[in-house]
């Protein structure tokens, strides 16, 4: 534990695939401490774990080694320790790999790595189900047992305390495995400023600022709702974090970098993939509903007052297993009556797969007018869209004889002004990757955390004590003006919002623009009117939390995402378009409600297009869109 009252954590990716240049440019912006980095999707761990069985020495994501190639003799000479799960299922191969470029480098004997192991339990699955882990899938309850012969990979959810613990044995580079998104820049704040395992408002805080960056730019003015606003894209600014020793902290970036900070942009993502505002973390249970955001300056978010909770019981376990195949397959149909003549091609290719009903599952959208959602209006008539179909089913050789062959030919055989793509042609088969979650008990676990030649073991159990704030969030109390005139917006123009998956579920964060819109929400944007927006796509309930503090509401809705992940056969699979299309609606509201929001926008003028919609009243209201 160091003395430091302050820390700077820069986050320099929030997924395998981001910006390769994110890393040099974070460390060579401006002062640091911390250089941290999330790889890791449910997806990938399975993608690793197949890389590892053809080769024991992969299995972690290559990238971090070129990213370090960039950045580590700088790091080196700046004293800035570096943080990543780049590990993924062979974080002892990764430590090697790593350790060999130190040594190309040339610096080897400055470089002293940590490796911190014990959440992968593939191997062990066999004993921990003949034992008390029932690993039962989460959502269905369902025994693991019915897919356990076609389980890829399974891994725990670590916390922050084993990447603490690895720097406080030492360690300047620090490598894990399936650790949460929130513990790389958690675990720097309880080693510099020693936050003890039980101080849960602390705590809390860590994983909140981690859960702000962890997604990289879209902490930045990346997928903002109020893109408009973002003067520049170029060189987008990662996100910084500037942690103090009292759990508060602000959000920035360097200075000349493109995106936006902004009480708004870690709104945004705040609510992203949030389930509960009671936010569930191996280190403890966070409310996201007590933290207050406060505009520090261009670009500088201050966060301060978070509180929390002790740490659930049971961890959370990731299982991939293999569960079919699927293909995808699409043409390009253009000029007048595209639509009309797409329609045709599809009934025709149907009928040579030997119909949509022949398959586990089976989908045909129009890309470019309903290939996410319905058209949001009727009267506008694209002169290309591009046809996908799509199957999935347990039977690869029906896909490849019945579906894949039939696609190519409907362009010589059906109407004009149509091709397939280039980079395309016959469509391939793959193999589908399900998302399995499960809870297991903290004891069973085995973690190990090695630094050099010293290994040292650690307990995964959280303790039950310490002093829990208690406290009821606050609710706005500005009321909804009543001029007694009505007028249609789109409700984008009285709110933000974004969207993510957990699964099949997609989340949608939806925030008041005002605390007098906040309160219409309240009364009026309701499970029913999101329900009736995304009817057809959306098969299961929908579940409404309220977050006040934010002027945010959270949606959750349950089986919307064709099965998500691989499993899906939806054009988006993450329901990452699903916040602008709720934002599309057209909603009825006092002139008053939308004046409010003008004083600090200018977006309306407020005047009555005497139009009906969701009214401003105690109704359930209906979308007019």
């Amino acid at each position: 534990m160091s003395s430091k009252d302050r820390i700077v954590i820069a986050n320099c990716g929030g997924f395998w695939g981001d910006d390769p240049t994110a890393a040099r440019r974070q460390v060579e912006g401006g002062p640091i401490d911390y250089l941290v980095m999330d790889y890791l999707a449910e997806v990938t761990m399975a993608i690793l774990q197949k890389q590892r069985q053809r080769d024991p020495a992969r299995g972690f994501a290559a990238d971090f080694l070129q990213q370090m190639r960039d950045v580590l003799p700088a790091c080196v000479e700046k004293g800035v320790t570096i943080i990543s799960n780049a590990g993924g299922v062979n974080p002892l191969a990764c430590r090697d790999a790593l350790e060999a470029l130190a040594e190309e480098l040339g610096i080897a004997d400055q470089v002293r790595v940590g490796v911190v192991l014990g959440d992968d339990i593939f191997d062990d699955l066999d004993g921990l189900l003949a034992g008390d882990e029932e690993l039962a899938h989460m959502d269905t309850g369902e025994a693991l047992s019915t897919v356990r012969a076609d389980v890829l990979s399974a891994n725990v959810y670590l916390g922050a305390r084993p990447i603490a613990k690895a720097l406080e044995m030492g360690a300047n580079v620090v490598i894990a495995g399936r650790v949460t998104d929130t513990a790389v820049t958690l675990a720097p704040m309880i080693h510099e400023f020693g936050w003890a395992e039980d101080d849960w408002d602390r705590i809390a805080a860590g994983v909140i600022a981690g859960h702000i960056i962890e997604c990289g730019t879209q902490a930045t003015g990346g997928n903002f709702t109020d893109w408009h606003l973002v003067e520049s894209y170029h060189d987008m600014g990662y996100p910084l974090i500037e942690a103090h020793a009292d759990g508060s902290f602000v959000v920035t970036k360097h200075p000349g970098t493109g995106g936006l900070v902004s009480v708004h942009t870690v709104s945004e993502q705040l609510v992203y993939e949030m389930g509960s505002p009671h936010y569930l973390a191996p280190d403890c249970v966070a409310r996201f509903d007590s933290i207050q955001l406060t505009d520090d300056g261009p670009d500088r978010v201050r966060v301060t007052g978070a509180k929390g909770a002790p740490a659930p019981e049971k961890l959370k376990v990731s299982i991939s297993f293999s569960t079919g195949y699927r293909a995808f397959g699409r043409l390009l149909i253009s000029g007048p009556l595209a639509l009309e003549k797409a329609e045709r091609v599809a009934d025709a290719f149907w009928y040579a797969a030997g119909g949509e009903e022949s398959y586990e599952d089976a989908r045909t959208c129009a890309i470019g007018w309903n290939g996410g959602h319905p058209a949001l209006s009727d009267d506008d008539e694209p002169s290309e869209v591009l046809l996908q179909v799509a199957v999935r089913d347990d039977d690869r050789e029906k896909i490849e004889s019945q579906f894949a062959v039939q696609l190519v030919p409907r362009v010589l055989a059906t109407v004009p002004g149509i091709t397939y793509l280039a980079d395309q042609g016959r469509p391939r088969v793959s193999g589908v990757v399900g998302y399995w979650p499960a809870l297991i008990g903290r004891a069973a676990l085995d973690v190990r955390i090695v630094v050099g030649d010293r290994e040292e073991r650690m307990s995964s159990l959280s303790p039950t004590t310490g002093a829990v704030t208690e406290f009821t969030p606050d609710a706005p109390c500005e009321s909804v003006p009543n001029t007694g005139r009505r007028t249609m917006v789109h409700l984008e123009e009285l709110c933000l919002a974004r969207s993510g998956d957990k699964g099949d579920t997609c989340n949608i964060g939806v925030i008041a623009r005002s605390p007098e819109v906040y309160d219409w929400m309240r009364r009026n944007l309701t499970t029913a009117f999101v329900k009736t927006r995304f009817e057809g796509i959306c098969e299961g309930d929908i579940e409404r939390h309220e977050v006040p503090n934010l002027l945010a509401m959270n949606f959750l809705l349950h089986e919307s995402l064709g099965g998500g992940g691989t499993l899906s056969l939806l054009l988006d699979a993450q329901g990452k378009t699903y916040a602008q299309y709720l934002l599309s609606a057209e909603v009825t509201v006092d002139t008053g409600l939308v004046e409010c929001v003008g004083r600090l926008y200018g977006v309306h003028d407020g005047s009555d297009d005497g139009a009906d919609g969701i009214d401003d009243g105690d109704g359930a209201g209906t979308d007019s869109a």
